[in-house]
């Protein structure tokens, strides 16, 4: 990911008190250059246009219609029995795993998991790291001090090893426990980043004007600061959203996600376990691994193209 970050004020001269026209970012975490405030229209123009974010659009959309409508159409669940090991066929689109549970039905669960628990941890994730990104930016000081000790802390400390200690203390694990999870354990990167943008714009004229007005911190911070950093924001949810899933795959791979539920890292979880491999049941443990690869880099394409799309120096090339 790039540091770089588009900022510009509206045309014209601009008093005290008077809102900064929204400008467009990239998700590149240090340095800024002006670019021209463009309109709705313009943007809508060029992301219709933008081969990148259609692509990765149109597939994430695809995976989406999967999660919620797969179920409606899939003629098995996953509390059912049949014949372990058959192989994909009319009645089972996607075969039967080794205990007799149709794949199919197991592959749109694991989707829905999948999906909600990215959703929980990119929103712990992005509403902790800016927080304490903006906190620490604007303020300075002391505070900027603090918190980027309790941050250096943070990194230290092996998320794997976390999760095997608070695991072994609870008897069943959720969805919610996952999510939460990984957003509290990912939030600092985001927090620096978050605290090296508003840093440099804390500096800006529009931001004195503000404070001459008479606004408060919290105020310039979310009117003024956080609107000029709208996309470049947008972006780092995105980005948190799909390193989510990998970070919940990964755990539910090792054994460590949710004791309930079905999920993409649980399915190849059992396959492993159940030498799927040496039995040739290809079907057990390669459609969540490439429904899962399909996922995740849908979201970083559509990330690239909404790049392009905010950042009229990308556009152009």
């Amino acid at each position: 990911m790039s540091d770089t970050l588009s900022g510009s004020t509206a045309a014209g001269s601009t008093g005290p008190g008077e809102p900064v026209a929204q400008v467009a970012g990239t998700v590149m975490p240090s340095v800024s250059a002006p670019v021209v405030v463009r309109g709705r229209g313009e943007f809508l123009y060029y992301a219709v246009h933008n081969r990148k974010l259609v692509l990765g659009l149109g597939l994430e959309v695809v995976f989406v219609l999967a999660a919620i409508f797969g179920p409606l159409i899939s003629p098995w669940n996953t509390t059912e029995y049949f014949l372990p090991r058959q192989p994909p066929s009319g009645v089972h689109w996607m075969g039967t795993d080794y205990f007799g549970h149709d794949v199919f039905a197991q592959l749109v669960d694991g989707l829905r998991l999948s999906y909600l628990v990215g959703a929980l941890g990119a929103l712990c994730a992005a509403l902790v790291g800016m927080a304490l990104g903006f906190i620490a930016g604007y303020r300075g000081g002391l505070v900027d001090e603090m918190l980027q000790m309790l941050t250096n802390i943070l990194v230290m400390i092996p998320s794997l090893v976390l999760l095997v200690v608070i695991g072994a203390y609870l008897k069943t694990r959720g969805v919610v426990f996952e999510g939460v999870f990984i957003g509290l354990t990912t939030w600092p990167w985001v927090a620096r980043a978050v605290r090296a943008q508003t840093f440099t714009l804390r500096s800006r004229e529009f931001v004195d004007l503000a404070r001459l007005s008479g606004k408060r911190a919290t105020s310039i911070v979310i009117r003024d600061i956080a609107p000029n950093m709208a996309s470049y924001l947008f972006l780092v949810v995105v980005l948190l959203f799909g390193s989510a899933m990998l970070l919940a795959a990964s755990y539910d791979f090792l054994g460590l996600g949710p004791t309930t539920g079905t999920s993409l890292g649980g399915m190849m979880n059992q396959a492993f376990l159940w030498s799927a491999l040496q039995l040739h049941m290809w079907w057990w443990f390669v459609p969540p691994g490439l429904v899962l690869t399909g996922m995740v880099a849908a979201l970083l394409i559509a990330n690239v193209g909404l790049d392009e799309v905010f950042n009229p120096k990308l556009r152009e090339q």
